[in-house]
């Protein structure tokens, strides 16, 4: 355990980050393999892949709220957890560790309770129609049950890559891929249960990683041990931690509420054609987003725990590693896109119409794809530096301020409304990513100069 807080203080950051990255890269690209896994196997159900996939496509916002619960907990919690290991105050971070276990169980019985009870009028108002609803209410009565072990697992799993174990992070993930990929295939067409087989694979597996997360944080590997005594609700522990998530709370809730908005857009000006395109285009999308939340997840531990023990130069560092393969990444991903739109679509469906669509709009949705290595880098270290307002403010203005009224006013601005729909995604992004650059030049030089001022005094 004491070679793990080594690790994060004095290893080279180049090589840290690699060993932490490449296992949440993993994690996160393992994880994506649940909604995207199912996606392919339903597009390709003999007959009604299209309207199918459309329909499990409704359910995404939904699932993307349930996620974003589990990050509004794990996200401002395993940073805070990690401050207080750099600063060696261990008893603070158990208690953060325990009493943000007690929030999301709280809030998996909530969210259980209300998914079940209103999931239908959810997803009318998400985008299902008559042709739709069917498949999107068989998919979402039997996730809805598997809440809590999404919660835990997306939840909990921060707290041991937060901890330097990104390896272990990784392998809880990829036993339930494993079994999810396994699972589909045998549910889906071996039973027949079509898109009822694809949740409750996605049910079985989730459960899988929780127990084998749990056991982790039981262990005796772990430095945070999740202990009876530290599961009480302590508002001095769970407020900061809430108010440093929120920034990601908003920003993967808002992808529900902007889901929404566009499928109600996309529906009302190209139909289920539209709308159906759409959850392919969010798909590709997470290949974007994914690894790069796994690479700044990886920068996490270290950024935080230096900031801690007030090392700026380690963050610094830190902070460059990060930006430099975000946009590395994200450029490669656009170009890659732009070159062949087609190969994308066509491993979600095989339908010639949807799949000549999709390859139209794909080109537009993704592009400003580039310049988000820039968006995610920055607002990621927000996080790590505990810089709560910040972050909360970065999420806002790229999708509340700039997204959603570009989705009503693009179409307006130009003669094809449902391609006007699309670009509303490109616009916000050059924007956005503007705004958040000129904030976090100056707010990470004045973080920088409060800790080297005791350096210089001293």
């Amino acid at each position: 355990m004491e070679d793990n807080k080594e690790l994060l203080g004095s290893a080279p950051i180049g090589r840290l980050l690699l060993k932490m990255a490449v296992p949440t890269v993993a994690a996160q690209l393992i994880n994506m393999l649940y909604n995207i896994v199912d996606r392919i196997y339903i597009g390709h159900i003999p007959g009604e892949g299209s309207l199918a996939l459309t329909g499990v496509g409704v359910c995404m916002p939904i699932i993307m709220v349930v996620s974003a619960f589990a990050a509004l907990i794990s996200s401002g919690g395993a940073p805070r957890a990690s401050i207080f290991m750099g600063k060696g105050d261990m008893e603070s971070a158990r208690r953060t560790l325990g009493s943000c276990f007690s929030l999301q169980i709280i809030l998996s019985a909530v969210l259980t309770a209300v998914l079940l009870l209103w999931n239908r009028e959810f997803l009318m108002a998400f985008g299902a129609s008559g042709n739709t609803i069917g498949y999107a209410t068989d998919y979402m009565n039997i996730y809805a049950v598997g809440t809590i072990f999404v919660q835990l697992t997306l939840g909990m799993n921060a707290f041991i890559t937060a901890q330097g174990f990104a390896s272990t992070g990784m392998k809880t993930v990829l036993l339930g891929a494993v079994c999810n990929i396994i699972l589909d295939p045998i549910l889906i067409f071996g039973f027949g249960m079509g898109v009822k087989g694809a949740a409750l694979a996605t049910v079985i597996s989730q459960c899988a990683s929780c127990i084998c997360v749990l056991r982790f944080l039981r262990g005796r590997k772990t430095m945070l041990r999740l202990e009876v005594s530290s599961l009480s609700l302590e508002p001095s522990v769970l407020l900061p931690s809430v108010a440093l998530g929120l920034a990601t709370f908003i920003m993967q809730a808002s992808e529900s509420v902007i889901s929404v908005c566009f499928n109600a857009s996309l529906l009302r000006y190209g139909g289920d054609v539209a709308v159906g395109a759409m959850t392919i285009l969010t798909s590709v999308m997470q290949f974007a987003m994914l690894p790069m939340q796994g690479i700044g997840q990886g920068a996490q531990p270290i950024a935080s725990y230096n900031y801690g023990a007030g090392n700026a130069d380690r963050v610094r560092r830190t902070f460059q590693f990060l930006l430099g393969s975000c946009l590395i990444y994200s450029s490669v991903l656009w170009l890659l896109i732009m070159c062949a739109p087609r190969l994308f679509a066509g491993i979600f469906t095989p339908d010639p119409e949807l799949l000549s669509f999709t390859s139209g709009a794909l080109r537009i949705y993704c592009g400003a794809l580039f310049l988000f290595g820039i968006q995610l880098a920055c607002q990621m270290t927000f996080v790590s530096l505990g810089k709560a307002l910040c972050s909360i403010l970065v999420a806002v203005v790229r999708k509340f301020v700039l997204l959603l009224p570009l989705i009503y006013l693009m179409p307006r601005l130009v003669s094809d409304p449902t391609r006007g729909v699309y670009m509303a995604e490109p616009v916000a992004d050059v924007i956005a990513v503007s705004f958040t650059a000129v904030l976090f030049f100056f707010q990470f030089r004045k973080a920088m100069r409060r800790l080297e001022e005791p350096e210089a005094q001293s």
